[in-house]
């Protein structure tokens, strides 16, 4: 089970989001992760993105990028 996100997690969600055309001041990525992890879109419009804490984070990783792209409405932007 993972405890705690790390730096080079976080780097390589954000360079999926960058391909996505998605801003990385609009992208929060929380420290500790749940279960079950959960993209989503915040009030004012950031997205939210909670790494799985029970998924191996690869195989998570995997799955992010649908993830991402059914909650940004399809197309990431």
């Amino acid at each position: 089970m993972l405890q705690a996100v790390t730096f080079q997690q976080i780097s390589q969600i954000l360079e999926l989001t960058d391909r996505l055309g998605i801003s990385r001041e609009w992208v929060e990525i929380p420290l500790t992760p749940e279960s079950p992890g959960i993209v989503r879109k915040l009030e004012k419009g950031k997205l939210e993105i909670v790494v799985d804490a029970e998924v191996p984070f690869e195989e998570w990783l995997g799955l992010l990028e649908a993830k991402v792209k059914q909650v940004m409405g399809g197309n990431g932007d």
